[in-house]
């Protein structure tokens, strides 16, 4: 079975019959609008797939597949919005989705990590953060900060880390969170969260989706 979770920046793709190798990752710009998947996930998976699984049904279920623990919250930040699900005791309590608060937050941190040229692995989670509830409109605190005499790598620093405490506030401020979603790969962000955070990677949504995979038998008939 070909599956694909189909992201704002990124496809990932995975073929389910080549065991472990591993899922391939292609910028959404160069992904072939032709080509079909047998079950997709994501904002643009619609398009490409008869069989298509709801984002946040895809996560709780790729949590449920990773994660040992009958409650937790994990939380997945991509690059234009950002969800959670919360487990008690084995069953979904609590969810949200907001593409609004969260706005391009994994896609304006790329940005300015190219733009600015910095490496997220050298900079330190600052004292301070801005404010950040929109990744787009949040770039004028940056602007701002290096007109005033702030450095770049310090600006940048600290819009990482409000949009880190966005996420977290989001979530519901737990004690511990699992994160799923590209960021999992930036350093910065995942010290920037005030609990314990445990990075699951970017492919989550396709566990889920192989955990999807028994009901197309039931939806093909």
């Amino acid at each position: 079975m070909l599956i694909a979770d189909f992201g704002t920046s990124y496809v990932k793709l995975m073929d389910t019959r080549l065991g472990s190798v591993p899922p391939r990752i292609i910028p959404t710009r160069e992904f072939d609008r032709g080509q079909r998947v047998d079950i997709a996930t994501g904002h643009n998976g619609k398009s490409y797939t008869a069989y298509y699984v709801n984002e946040l049904t895809a996560l709780a279920r790729g949590g449920e597949r990773l994660i040992a623990e009958g409650s937790y919250t994990l939380l997945d930040c991509g690059s234009r919005d950002i969800k959670f699900v919360r487990y008690e005791q084995g069953q979904v309590k609590d969810m949200g989705w907001n593409a609004e608060c969260g706005a391009s937050m994994g896609f304006t941190i790329e940005l300015l990590e190219r733009y600015y040229d910095l490496d997220f692995a050298n900079l330190a989670v600052p004292a301070s953060s801005f404010s950040v509830t929109c990744g787009v409109l949040g770039m004028s605190h940056i602007f701002d900060a290096v007109v005033n005499g702030q450095s770049e790598s310090e600006a940048v620093a600290r819009f990482v880390k409000g949009i880190a405490l966005n996420a977290f506030n989001f979530a519901g401020k737990p004690d511990k969170i699992y994160l799923s979603g590209g960021l999992c790969n930036n350093p910065l962000f995942v010290r920037s969260f005030p609990c314990d955070l445990f990075p699951l990677g970017r492919y989550v949504l396709l566990e889920g989706l192989k955990a999807s995979l028994s009901l197309i038998g039931e939806y093909t008939g």
